[in-house]
């Protein structure tokens, strides 16, 4: 409510207020913070010319914090001329000095040839080195979740407390497992396993107690032995963990693996991760990397970080699996994703719902410079649509809008796909180019299946646009975007009416060419031969004309229903 959020927003500005008290004193971190406070509007009144100021000073005594935002802004040209060399500099020094950030931009410059030669292998040296801190961060504290919304979708409705648990509902959840509820049984032991939602992590689940509940050495075991019992994926997964790592229970390999089994039989994502771990590793099994590596791909496919990192150490050594840079620097780059930095996608999200479309843009174009496909396609979209940020000239935008739908479009987005074919369509920031329109729709349409796409496509083939003019490929499209998604029935039939119609009308003027042909060909022979009274009429006497022309409109008919 409106008293919570000024109780908030008085917290947050007494915090800053001693922060500027620390800097004042010499404090590099509260000088950093403040920094980047001003640069981005974040909690301050945003101040670009200042924040530069502060960084350049921060800078100059090896701050790696600094040495990134001024990369960003030699980058991007926001408050300063664009200088893509000194960038550089500025990124390579701080990833020297130990900012992941900075290693996760050089990471995706290289994998991407952004100003950089195309080099895999360096980008798999950055992007290794941020992956190796985020699986840490992942594994002692279960890293970060973080909501990534598109502008281009028009999410809605996030709650920012999902992540707190009250109290009252914990004592539901706990009482309804007690009587027997199988999921909550599962869900409880396997909150106080991992931490989360306001409870803190307890392997022996409350062995040293908590200011939530009571200490109880046993309370977890039994919830988690509760759900087994029953067949629950999570209750046997925590069992295993209790078994392989000697937490509450004796350490039992075989144990471990037979419970492991069971919940990756049932689709179990940690089940399916352990399994790996265990095959991995060799525990209480002969080691097997080809079974490790099928596990972790069981669980990778289902979003899991810590198997993500698994499979990109196997895939940069060549453990288990010819040896791919390019696989397992993707896989990297997923991890990295997962970071804390992540956290900066909700804070440019209520930036632009407060409409601070400046305080979004520069959050948004941060996280695009280290790869985040989401932020691309939105610094786009804010460039584009509506609410453009004053921070660039309106001459600049459909430029650099074109920029990051392009780079958001190599990364699989087939509606930043889409919109390169608009941009070459119409011109938007380049200049018209209905082939390179045509390539872009055409990509979407086979690589993503978007039916908008295939739509596209369909009308160049109908009016020769970049292409030869196809008849047939155009109904070929028209069709498939059909069949790709219903939205697309009632703009696809109203494009075969139209397609059928100049098929007739095609259909009818070769017909009249014919007709004078054959007419000059009777001419000839009548004129030549006598008269035959029992001659019947040709084609194109009497009611031969009305005849060929009803043969006509079935078979256009028919052209327009076929497959």
């Amino acid at each position: 409510n409106n008293n919570e959020k000024k109780f908030s927003l008085g917290v947050v500005f007494r915090g800053y207020k001693l922060l500027i008290k620390a800097a004042d004193m010499g404090s590099t971190k509260a000088m950093e913070r403040i920094a980047y406070a001003l640069l981005f509007g974040d909690q301050l009144p945003q101040n670009v010319t200042a924040a530069k100021d502060l960084f350049e000073a921060l800078a100059e005594n090896g701050s790696h914090k600094a040495q990134t935002a001024l990369g960003f802004m030699y980058a991007t040209g926001i408050g300063v001329d664009p200088n893509q060399p000194k960038a550089l500099v500025y990124y390579t020094f701080a990833a020297l000095g130990g900012n992941l950030v900075a290693d996760m931009i050089l990471g995706y410059r290289y994998l991407s040839g952004i100003n950089l030669p195309q080099h895999c292998e360096a980008a798999l040296v950055h992007y290794r080195t941020a992956a190796e801190y985020v699986a840490n961060d992942i594994a002692l504290n279960g890293g970060v979740l973080t909501e990534k919304v598109r502008l281009t979708e028009r999410a809605e409705n996030l709650s920012s407390n999902g992540e707190i648990m009250e109290l009252d509902l914990y004592q539901y959840f706990q009482l309804i497992a007690e009587k027997g509820d199988v999921q909550s049984q599962a869900g409880l032991g396997q909150l106080h396993l991992t931490g989360g939602k306001g409870i803190e992590k307890d392997y022996e689940m409350y062995s040293e107690g908590s200011e939530a509940v009571p200490q109880n050495n046993e309370t977890a075991l039994q919830y988690f032995k509760m759900a087994a019992d029953r067949g629950n994926p999570i209750g046997l997964t925590g069992l295993g963990l209790a078994h392989l790592y000697g937490k509450g229970l004796p350490v039992d390999y075989e144990e471990a693996l037979k419970n492991f089994k069971k919940a990756a039989d049932k689709g179990w994502v940690d089940g399916q991760f352990q399994l790996g771990v265990m095959y991995y590793s060799g525990f209480g099994v002969k080691r097997d990397y080809k079974m490790a590596n099928k596990y972790f791909q069981h669980a990778s496919q289902n979003g899991h970080a810590l198997a993500l990192y698994n499979l990109a150490q196997m895939y940069s050594s060549g453990t288990g699996v010819v040896r791919s840079c390019v696989t397992a620097t993707e896989l990297f780059k997923n991890v990295c994703e997962r970071g804390q930095w992540t956290e900066r996608i909700l804070s440019a999200y209520f930036a632009y719902k407060e409409n601070n479309i400046d305080s979004a843009f520069l959050q948004y174009m941060f996280l695009a410079e280290q790869g985040y496909e989401m932020a691309q396609s939105n610094t786009a979209y804010l460039l584009e649509y509506g609410k453009q940020p004053t921070l660039v000239a309106k001459t600049d935008c459909y430029p650099m809008a074109l920029i990051y739908w392009n780079r958001a479009a190599v990364q699989g987005y087939s509606y930043a796909r889409i919109k390169l074919g608009d941009y070459h369509y119409y011109g938007y920031g380049t200049l018209v180019d209905y082939e390179t329109a045509a390539i872009h729709y055409r990509l979407a349409a086979e690589q993503q299946h978007s039916a908008q796409a295939m739509f596209n496509l369909a009308y160049m083939y109908e009016h020769g646009l970049g292409t030869e003019q196809d008849l047939h490929l155009a109904k070929r499209f028209y069709d498939l975007a059909a069949e790709t998604s219903t939205d697309a029935y009632i703009p696809v039939f109203f494009a075969l009416c139209k397609l059928g119609t100049i098929n007739i009308i095609n259909s009818i003027q070769s017909a009249n060419v014919s007709k004078i042909r054959i007419d000059q060909q009777s001419v000839i022979a009548r004129s030549s031969a006598p008269p035959n009274p029992n001659q019947e009429p040709d084609a194109f006497s009497q009611n031969g004309c009305s005849l060929s022309l009803q043969a006509l409109l079935y078979d256009v008919c028919s052209w327009t229903r076929e497959q």
